[in-house]
């Protein structure tokens, strides 16, 4: 049996026909920039979040820079974020101007809060936690440290659409959440996108500005901006996807308690409280023999992935900022073990199990070879 990492094919064959009808209507209008359509999914995707505000933009790494520049953030400026997350969690940072400083992770893969006030100077504005895996980082403490040091939070809530954490959603806990509809996504367009949350008037209105090369009409320009507008289509097809939303997520954490049901005694499986409803964007599992492991399981069929296999601050640019090995100790352990399983709502039984058996098989292979 062959097992892919995604499969995306599937979930498009299974909507194919709403997704032609919405491409054809949008198509046959030519409604295609700043429509109907993305009116309808910011309002829907405002309300499934509990916020007040949405707006959709070109891609998740434009949500994040966006959202720092109408904020204020740039030159001089530090703000705290952690090392294991993709690389767009830093430069969106550093675009701005601003720079970049990076938190040790606690073992559930997510910015320590404990280090995080350790890590608090005159230049920190903000503190962006990334929901790793979507899982929702410790915001209780997160919120409470922002407003006795009068820092902002940029939610990057990426990989954590759906996810709850004490019954509140991602992306409604910071002055800003931002997410990413790239199709790895859990809920994705085709192509690249991006949606931001606020409560906040001001920062709605300034984020409309920005992505709209600072046009408040097609005539008046009031600030500098950019070009970073989520497409009508694409819009379309969020919409779509966003009424099953709830669906996929009761199946991605479906598939994940039978992860940790079966493996929870050989390998490390992600820890779950009671107050909190991760939605498993990836399912991640640690082991000291992880690359053995992924090389048999390679072998028998199955695709996986390491998400990230080199840390953000070992990278050559974290180097060029004096960063080395040593510096966050936590997230270089991780990095040697975690693994991501397959997991994606369209994943079939057979499949399912033909993992379970084989990650098994895999860890009494490597521990007796």
């Amino acid at each position: 049996m062959n097992v892919k990492f995604v499969n995306l094919g599937r979930q498009y064959q299974n909507l194919k026909d709403d997704i032609l009808a919405v491409v054809d209507r949008i198509s046959s209008k030519g409604d295609y920039v700043m429509g109907q359509e993305l009116s309808q999914f910011e309002d829907s995707f405002s309300t499934y979040c509990q916020t007040k505000y949405a707006i959709g933009v070109g891609t998740g790494s434009d949500a994040l820079f966006l959202s720092l520049k109408a904020m204020g953030i740039g030159p001089g400026d530090e703000v705290l974020t952690a090392p294991n997350s993709f690389i767009a969690s830093a430069w969106t940072i550093a675009a701005t101007g601003a720079t970049p400083k990076f938190v040790d992770i606690s073992t559930d893969l997510n910015i320590n809060p404990l280090l995080i006030e350790q890590a608090i100077t005159p230049k920190t504005k903000a503190i962006m936690p990334v929901h790793f895996t979507g899982k929702i980082a410790n915001m209780t403490a997160i919120q409470k440290i922002a407003k006795d040091h009068q820092l902002l939070i940029i939610e990057d809530s990426a990989q954590a659409i759906g996810a709850q954490y004490r019954n509140q959603f991602a992306g409604s806990f910071g002055e800003c959440g931002c997410f990413s509809l790239h199709p790895l996504k859990n809920l994705h367009v085709h192509g690249d996108g991006g949606i931001i949350t606020t409560n906040s008037d001001t920062l709605f209105n300034h984020i409309k500005l920005l992505r709209n090369h600072g046009l408040k009409d097609r005539n008046n320009c009031t600030v500098w901006g950019y070009n970073s507008r989520l497409d009508s289509i694409q819009a379309g097809i969020a919409n779509i996807k966003l009424n099953h939303l709830d669906g996929w997520t009761q199946t991605y954490r479906k598939i994940a308690a039978e992860y940790t049901h079966a493996l929870k005694n050989y390998v490390q499986t992600p820890a779950e409280e009671p107050y909190e409803a991760p939605v498993y964007h990836r399912y991640m599992i640690r082991v000291q023999s992880r690359d053995a492991l992924q090389h048999y399981l390679t072998e028998k069929g199955i695709e996986t992935k390491i998400n990230y296999p080199i840390p953000i601050h070992l990278q050559e640019i974290g180097q060029k900022m004096g960063h080395t090995k040593g510096d966050f100790p936590e997230t270089e352990k991780a990095a040697t073990e975690i693994l991501s399983l397959p997991i994606y709502p369209e994943l079939e039984s057979a499949e399912l199990e033909y993992v379970i058996e084989h990650v098994i098989l895999g860890i009494q292979h490597t521990q007796t070879s």
